[in-house]
């Protein structure tokens, strides 16, 4: 793979992209490719899922793409989508990752080293292992540009803003929240009318939780999202450092993901017990994420009062509430919709769009 330059485009410069990963959120970011925001300032090049590709402009411009790629296309090889990349006369050369494979996620440093522009919504390599943070920090010196709004809160203004009022000299003090739109849902509905197990197979089918719930129901996703807003923040924790409740029981982490679906029950006696625990004194069960200023951080099941503003969010809404030294009496808080295609898309798209606008 060629280096290329990783400057910024100037405004009406087109710029060049490969889509690795066109699932239910990639699909929904080739939609947003063919709207008048998207469609004179990108050239999709190359498109790939995870056997097939396409680099035949004639068939990238087709609205059919992502179907067709599940049937025909050339057989995946990364070699020749980032050949179609170089041959680009684009201003700028981005890859743009919207799988959660671990195995695409560390080669980002590799790629930004080489002066492509990296936009993703994988947060394996920044809310992964601390080595696969420093390694990214190490290759943004080329000067590429690494999009993560996706990363967390599927595109809430939450990284953003830790980096604007890090930039500005403020620090932050603590940090709490719901970061999961599945967790969210499911503690939001949760009231003990339903078992656990009979909410958690209605927020599947609903697509809300992984195909296999036990993404969701271990905290892992909400551990990596913690990790990258702490460190962008300054703190260097590792992904041990971090204190997690398992929602899954111990017999079940193991066992494939058919077996565990069967098995659902076994979730609903411990967690109707803490919820009844809660009632009783008034209080709701929420699935927060902390971190303190001494940088312990912790991620599982909390019991909260009805006064708790995570108690007040709805349907898959995500809530980051940030302590600074200048945000000190009360939070600053940012909430929405953490969960859902468009809207990841949407993220995906503003930071390609960014590049352009030299943002």
């Amino acid at each position: 793979m060629s280096a290329v330059l990783a400057d910024c485009p100037q405004p009406g410069s087109p710029i060049a992209v490969v889509l690795l990963g066109t699932g239910v959120v990639g699909g929904a970011l080739l939609k947003l490719l063919n709207t008048p925001a998207a469609a004179a300032p990108l050239r999709l090049v190359g498109a790939a899922n995870s056997r097939r590709q396409q680099t035949d402009p004639r068939r990238l411009a087709q609205r059919s793409l992502r179907e067709q790629l599940r049937h025909e296309g050339d057989p995946r090889d990364d070699a020749a989508l980032f050949a179609a990349l170089d041959a680009s006369d684009a201003a700028a050369r981005v890859i743009i990752d919207a799988t959660a494979s671990a195995a695409l996620a560390a080669r980002h440093a590799t790629w930004l080293a080489q002066g492509y522009h990296v936009v993703t919504a994988n947060k394996a390599l920044a809310g992964g292992e601390l080595a696969g943070w420093r390694a990214l920090q190490a290759a943004l010196a080329s000067g590429a540009r690494y999009g993560d709004a996706a990363t967390v809160g599927a595109g809430l203004p939450v990284l953003s803003t830790l980096r604007r009022l890090r930039s500005c000299g403020d620090s932050l003090l603590t940090l709490e929240g719901v970061f999961s739109g599945s967790l969210s849902y499911l503690f939001n509905q949760y009231d003990g009318s339903l078992p656990f197990s009979a909410l958690l197979a209605q927020a599947r089918a609903l697509g809300y939780t992984e195909p296999d719930p036990r993404s969701d129901l271990s905290g892992e996703d909400v551990v990596r999202k913690l990790l990258i807003l702490a460190r962008h923040a300054g703190f260097s924790l590792g992904s041990d450092e971090v204190e997690v409740e398992s929602l899954v029981p111990p017999a079940l982490r193991e066992v494939d993901a058919a077996t565990f679906l069967d098995h659902l029950p076994e979730l609903d006696a411990a967690l109707a017990e803490r919820h009844a625990q809660a009632a009783a004194r008034g209080n709701v069960l929420r699935f927060l994420a902390r971190l303190n200023q001494r940088g312990r951080a912790r991620v599982g099941l909390v019991e909260v009062p009805p006064t708790h503003p995570s108690a007040r969010l709805y349907g898959t809404d995500n809530q980051f509430a940030l302590t600074t030294t200048r945000y000190n009496t009360q939070p600053l808080v940012i909430q929405g919709p953490g969960a859902g295609p468009e809207v990841t898309a949407q993220a995906l798209l503003g930071d390609v769009l960014a590049l352009r606008a030299g943002a």
